[in-house]
Formats: C-alpha cells, sequence, structure tokens
C-alpha cells in the first residue's frame, strides 16, 4: 500500500519564507496605519524583492526603488500633459516603457532591474490614472510610499533576522572557476601526458571544463554585482573581487594559447621537444610550490619573477640553436618564444591570482585590500546585442498599442489593465530567445490562481474585522508559496500563483470588491498575456541555433572592427568573448549539440585572434608600418565579410604580411623582449589561428635579410 509522504523542507528554505511573510506583515501593517490606498503594494513588493541572500535583497531593494521613482517621474509628466489625446499617450506610455526595456536588454546585469522597472512602472501608474488625471500626483505619490515601505520592510528583516551572505556563493564559485583553470594549467605543464586534446573532441572532460570556465566567468561577474550590497565583511572586498575577475578572465586566452603552441610544437616532431618539457617541468613545479606553500609572501621574488630566469635562458638557448638556413628552423624559433612569452603572462597572472584570493580572505576577517592590487584590467562591458533589444522594445510598443487601442475603441473599464500586463510580461521575458513558452507557463499558473484571489478577494478579506486575523488569514497561503519561491525548480510555479493573487488584492478595493469587477480584472490580465506572448512569437520569437549564429557574427565583427587601422585598444574583448562563449555553450546544447556554422572549439580560437589583433595594435611603435597596415587591412576585410556571410577563407595576401613581421623579429639580437617579445608571440598567434596549414619553412622577402633591431 502506498504510503503518504510529506514535502521535506530546508532550514534555508524555512527561514527564507518565514522571513519574506515577517516582511510582508510589517509592511501591511505600516501602510494601514500610514492610511496608504494601496497596502497589498507594499506586501507584494516584499516578496518581488526577497531573495535567499541578504545581499541581493538590498541590491535589488535599490534598484527597484530606483526605477519606481524614475518610473513615476515618467508617469507624471507624460499623463496630466496628454491625457486629452488617448492615442497620443498610448503612444508615449509605450514608447517609455520600450526605451526603458532596450536599456535593460544593453546591460545585462543585475542593475538592469532599474531601467526594467522604470518602463513599466510608468505603465503601472499612468493607465489605471487615465480616467482620473486630476489625482494623478496622488496616485503616483501612493505608490512610491507603498512600493518604498514595501522595500524598506523587505531589506531590514532580510538583513537583520539570520542574514544569508553572498560570501559562501561568491567564493565558491570564485574557487571552482580557479579549480577549472588551475585544472586546465596542470595538464598543459604535465610533460609526460599524451598528446594534447584536440580541442573539437566535444567528449573530453577538458574541454568541457574550458567551457564551464567561460561560463564560471560570466556568472562570477553577474553575482559580484551583488556584494557591495552584502551585510559581512564581504561587501568591503569589492574592488579583490573584480580585479580577480579580470585576472581569471585574462588567464583563459594565455592558455588556450600556451596549449596551441604545445600542440604545433608537438606536431614537428611527433612528441614535445627535450627543451620545451624541460620549461613545463620547471613551471610546474613552480605551480606545486605556490599551491603547497601558499604563497604566502608578497614578495615578487618569490612569485612572478621566479620563473623568469628559467624563460629567458629557454629563449636564450632556442636562439643560439637556431640554424637560419635550415628549412623550418626560424618557424620553430618564433614557436618556442611566443610559447615561452605566453607561459611568462600566465606565471604572472597566476600569482597574481592568488595573491587576490588571499587579500579577498584577508579583506572578510576586516583587514583592509592593498589598493595596489586592485586595479581593474578593463571596462569590463559584456555582449550586447543591439538588434535583439531594438526588436524587443518594438515588440514591447505593438503589444501595448494594440491593448490599447482594443481599450479605446470598446470603452471597456479595465481595459487599462491589459495594457498594464502587456508592458510587464513583455519585459518580464524580453531576454530570452524564445519568451513565448514562459509566458504561456506564467500565464496558465496565473489563471490556476484564480480560484484562490477569488476566495481572498470576495469572501475571506472582507470579513477580516482587525490586522491579527488578517495575519491569520494571509499566512496559509503565503507562508507556503515562500517555501518554493525559495526553490530554484519550483520559483517558476510558485511566483505565478503569488503574483496573481497578491496582483489581484493590490488592485481592488477589498472592502467593496464584487464578482462582476472581479472577473472584468482576471479577462483583462489574460487578454493582456495573451497579446504579449502573440505579439513575441511573431516579432522577434527566435531558436537557439538563430542565436548561436548571431552571436558568432557578433564576434567576427568585433574581430574586424579591432583590426581597423588606427583603432584603439579594447581591453574588455577578452571579458565579451568569454561572456559569448558562455552564451554559446547552452544555446548549442539547446540546439542538439550543433549549429551550422558555428564550431563550439572556434571560440577560443577567436579569442586567441582578438587578444593577438589587440596585441599588435599595442605594439604598433616596434614594428614596421607596411606589412602592419597590409596585414590589419586584410583582417578586417575577412572579419567583416565573414560577419555579413561572406569570406569563405582567409585571405591568402596576409601570410606574406606576418612572415615578414616575423622575420623582423628574429632577426633581432640578442632575444626580443618586452614589447617585440610580445609582438612576436602575438604574429605567431595569428600565423597559427588563421594558417594552421601553412609551411614552417617560409621564405622571408630578401630586404628584410640582416635587418637589425
Amino acid at each position: 500500500m502506498a504510503t503518504l509522504t510529506l514535502p521535506r523542507y530546508t532550514r534555508a528554505e524555512l527561514v527564507f519564507s518565514g522571513k519574506s511573510f515577517a516582511a510582508a506583515m510589517l509592511a501591511m501593517y505600516l501602510a494601514s496605519r500610514a492610511g496608504l490606498p494601496r497596502p497589498f503594494w507594499a506586501l507584494m513588493t516584499t516578496y518581488i524583492v526577497a531573495h535567499p541572500l541578504a545581499g541581493a535583497v538590498r541590491s535589488k531593494a535599490l534598484f527597484r526603488f530606483g526605477g519606481t521613482l524614475v518610473g513615476s517621474m515618467a508617469a507624471l509628466l507624460l499623463v496630466p500633459a496628454l491625457v486629452n489625446a488617448p492615442e497620443l499617450l498610448s503612444l508615449a506610455l509605450a514608447c517609455w516603457v520600450a526605451l526603458c526595456l532596450y536599456v535593460s536588454l544593453l546591460d545585462r546585469t543585475p542593475r538592469a532591474y532599474l531601467f526594467m522597472l522604470a518602463g513599466y512602472t510608468a505603465a503601472l501608474i499612468g493607465f489605471p490614472a487615465v480616467t482620473t488625471p486630476e489625482l494623478m500626483f496622488d496616485t503616483a505619490i501612493a505608490r512610491v510610499e507603498e512600493i518604498g515601505l514595501g522595500i524598506l520592510c523587505a531589506s531590514v528583516v532580510h538583513s537583520i533576522v539570520l542574514p544569508a551572505s553572498l560570501a559562501p556563493s561568491v567564493l565558491g564559485l570564485m574557487d571552482r572557476t580557479l579549480a577549472d583553470a588551475r585544472r586546465w594549467l596542470g595538464d598543459l605543464l604535465d610533460p609526460l601526458r599524451t598528446a594534447p586534446i584536440l580541442p573539437g573532441s566535444a567528449d573530453s572532460k577538458l574541454t568541457a571544463d574550458r567551457r564551464r570556465l567561460a561560463a564560471d566567468i560570466t556568472q562570477l561577474r553577474l553575482l559580484s554585482t551583488h556584494v557591495p550590497f552584502d551585510t559581512t565583511h564581504l561587501r568591503w572586498t569589492a574592488g579583490a573581487i573584480r580585479a580577480m575577475q579580470d585576472r581569471v578572465a585574462a588567464l583563459t586566452p594565455m592558455l588556450s594559447a600556451v596549449e596551441d603552441r604545445l600542440r604545433a610544437l608537438q606536431d614537428a616532431s611527433g612528441q614535445l621537444p627535450a627543451d620545451v618539457a624541460a620549461l613545463l617541468t620547471q613551471a610546474a613545479r613552480w605551480l606545486e610550490q605556490q599551491q603547497t606553500a601558499g604563497a604566502a609572501s608578497d614578495d615578487p621574488r618569490a612569485g612572478r619573477q621566479a620563473m623568469t630566469p628559467a624563460i629567458e635562458d629557454f629563449c636564450a638557448a632556442a636562439q643560439a640553436r637556431a640554424e637560419p638556413g635550415r628549412p623550418g628552423s626560424e618557424w620553430q624559433l618564433a614557436l618556442r618564444i611566443g610559447l615561452a612569452q605566453r607561459l611568462a603572462e600566465l606565471v604572472d597572472n597566476w600569482w597574481s591570482c592568488g595573491q587576490l584570493r588571499r587579500d579577498i580572505d584577508s579583506g572578510l576577517s576586516g583587514a583592509a585590500v592593498p589598493l595596489r592590487r586592485t586595479a581593474e584590467l578593463g571596462n569590463r562591458v559584456l555582449h550586447r546585442d543591439r538588434g535583439m533589444a531594438l526588436l524587443s522594445a518594438l515588440a514591447v510598443v505593438i503589444a501595448v498599442g494594440l491593448c490599447c487601442l482594443f481599450w479605446i475603441v470598446t470603452a471597456w473599464p479595465m481595459g487599462y489593465v491589459a495594457a498594464m500586463m502587456a508592458a510587464i510580461f513583455s519585459c518580464f521575458f524580453a531576454a530570452m530567445d524564445d519568451p513565448v513558452p514562459a509566458m504561456h507557463g506564467f500565464l496558465k499558473w496565473t489563471l490556476w490562481s484564480i480560484p484562490l484571489s477569488a476566495l481572498y478577494v470576495l469572501i475571506l478579506l472582507p470579513l477580516v474585522q482587525d490586522f491579527g486575523m488578517l495575519v491569520l488569514v494571509c499566512a496559509p497561503l503565503f507562508l507556503v508559496l515562500g517555501l518554493y519561491i525559495a526553490r530554484p525548480a519550483t520559483f517558476g510555479i510558485a511566483m505565478p500563483l503569488f503574483f496573481g493573487v497578491a496582483g489581484t488584492l493590490s488592485m481592488h478595493d477589498t472592502a467593496n470588491a464584487d464578482l462582476t469587477s472581479f472577473l472584468n480584472f482576471m479577462v483583462a490580465e489574460a487578454i493582456g498575456v495573451v497579446v504579449a506572448a502573440r505579439v513575441a512569437r511573431l516579432m522577434r520569437s527566435v531558436g537557439a541555433a538563430w542565436s548561436a549564429r548571431r552571436i558568432q557574427r557578433a564576434t567576427w565583427r568585433e574581430l574586424g572592427h579591432m583590426a581597423e587601422a588606427g583603432r584603439p585598444h579594447d581591453p574588455s574583448y577578452a571579458v565579451r568573448m568569454l561572456d559569448r562563449i558562455g552564451l554559446l555553450a547552452p544555446r548549442i546544447a539547446q540546439a542538439g549539440g550543433t549549429v551550422e556554422g558555428v564550431v563550439a572549439h572556434d571560440a577560443l580560437r577567436d579569442l586567441r585572434v582578438g587578444t593577438d589583433i589587440a596585441a599588435l595594435q599595442r605594439a604598433r611603435g616596434v614594428l614596421p608600418a607596411e606589412p602592419l597596415d597590409a596585414l590589419m587591412r586584410q583582417l578586417h576585410r575577412f572579419f567583416i565579410d565573414r560577419a555579413e556571410g561572406g569570406a569563405p577563407g582567409v585571405p591568402p595576401a596576409a601570410l606574406p604580411c606576418l612572415d615578414r613581421l616575423l622575420a623582423e623579429l628574429l632577426r633581432a639580437r640578442p632575444v626580443p623582449a618586452g614589447e617585440r617579445r610580445r609582438a612576436l608571440a602575438a604574429l605567431v598567434g595569428l600565423r597559427r589561428n588563421l594558417f594552421p596549414d601553412a609551411p614552417a619553412d617560409w621564405a622571408p622577402a630578401p630586404s628584410l635579410q640582416g635587418v637589425a633591431p
């Protein structure tokens, strides 16, 4: 006989539900005592900003209040001025929502919540006030007060009562990211390994580690946005965490480049040359010392400079053994110097990561983080799809416009609800490739909330005589929903149910509610969601494969712009490229593992190419202008054409330019150092990535023979 098993909840879920309900009741009590017209707005706000982590609650609270304030001001400016022209007012509010959504989609950080909320808050306040514009100011002030009160109560309760710090999540993700990078590095430094794993081997564990590393870097960057709002000492380490993100992001192209150079050296002779294996052994020993001893000293001589003599000796020995007249000798020398440069950069960045990680641990105990190590490497602008953002904004305008047109034509008193819902739902799911399934799912569970909403609006709340009875009436439903809102697996069900009930309560005067107004509200709500879903289906629903190809084309377009003559170096490229790798991986998996025109491992190659182009742009002062400009023109044309659907192959004319520049640097005596060595490493990388099958025994132009450095 089957036995009945009760659901089990974790302590964190029980605490979250209890704190959320306590914050909601506190907000309801204060709003009622203050005489605010819609206290349930405050209740709903407490749950909307609620989060298991206290820092995320405070972050969302700040962004929500800012968005509410901006949206209210927009409504105050638009409604009184255009209330006598309903068509123009509808267009103005729709365009405001679209503008805010556009900015929100371009931001792609938790801060985007502010812009999105500023958009649909204007719709929430503006559309209901159309019939009573004389009360517009009072309505806007009341909404700001109710929402602000809910935000304040949620922030106070979640920050004071058993606050859950961001530290375990942020530090755990950071350590996992470092572990993935160290696993990759350890594999590269193992001289006894078999042939390097091919980058396209989908079943390789290392390939999965690489993809996870890119995804972890982007996830860490997004999660750490909440760090300044944390309730512990973690907030004082925000600068070190940002610097750590930049350093780890810089590790990825270095690791990929070292792997590629090792593969090239191994392919030339069937095994790693003895001098290369010896250098890797020294680097592996250094890495082990850093791991076991913890590199407790801040002395660079004990850290980043410990490998410098070995790398310099390796380069000098390689150049001494070079035989200029022997075919392939100069290319082998170039590979070794390029490997040494990337390995030196890798060692330096890994040591810096270790120092920053220890700084963060010190900051958690209240110690000051050294400012010298918190310098940022880039402005950390993530991938932006302006085309899809613009399309999503246009969909909002059309969806809201259609609902407003229906409202105007029919003169339906509840028509404003449909326009509000169209604005809200068009914004909620705009970041998805295909938002329609999520909209339908949200609508389904919202409709399931109708019986609960009717029970509260029509039966229970009209019987409530005091606040104590209100708490008893609300507790069963909201405490249970809070348990499931805390679970990521059930959030998509619990939140629509809560939204349906709380949204209905916030829009009704429960003292005068009747069945007719309730049904009108629910029908209008469903119409708004359906219109938003239909417009999204027609205008902006795309598949995962389509999005993957679009992301790939964005990469090629940016590479083309980076190669444009005279363009300044953009240090944020690596961050953006890693973000794209993190965006590509789930879309390729969703598309069945393969996408026509998109090869997963090519993303790492594009990352290396971008890094090399940026290095050459920085090294213009030490390279001959004519072949460098010719090379950049060829690369610019190739990547731009490729982004536009052309360019079947790299222009052959780029190879002689690469070889001329390599010949110039290889004839330097002594071994090229500083900017010249970094330029040589970049040229080797471009030749390997763009012309992997090019012959190793190139013949440099006679005019370059014997050129002095």
